[in-house]
């Protein structure tokens, strides 16, 4: 078993690929075949295996969940970290804080167009932990 872990700098709301940090860690692991998993320690960031070739993608997937979960619906009793606080938490809820992915010949075995992506869900930047566990 191989177990390390990674900061992700997010600048924002957005997407951000941890997929080459990914097979690095792989890689290191000597792991030929086996698991990859990916676990991120927060409530309001995710975890997405989604289209690596064309952002649009990722920006539509945002916009369907600015739409789906808006800031500062008045539906949401927690508040306590601004409007995008508990739109963030039900996005994360929505989505996932762990993956799990095959590891093959020493790699993830990822599709062609297939990237893994932290998935910031609150406006302003942060520093998110996650953890990656190879067995």
């Amino acid at each position: 078993m191989h177990r390390e872990r990674i900061e992700v700098r997010t600048r924002g709301r957005g997407t951000y690929e941890i997929t080459r940090e990914l097979q690095r860690a792989v890689a290191e692991s000597g792991v030929h075949e086996g698991l990859c998993h990916v676990f991120v320690h927060h409530t309001s960031a995710s975890l997405i295996v989604c289209e690596n070739a064309d952002a649009a993608v990722r920006r539509d997937l945002e916009r369907f969940f600015a739409r789906l979960v808006p800031d500062g619906d008045a539906l949401f009793e927690h508040d306590d970290e601004g409007p995008d606080d508990m739109p963030a938490h039900v996005r994360t809820v929505l989505t996932q804080v762990a993956l799990t992915l095959p590891v093959s010949e020493g790699r993830c075995d990822l599709g062609t167009w297939q990237g893994v992506y932290l998935w910031e869900h609150r406006s302003a930047s942060h520093l998110r932990r996650v953890t990656i566990s190879i067995v």
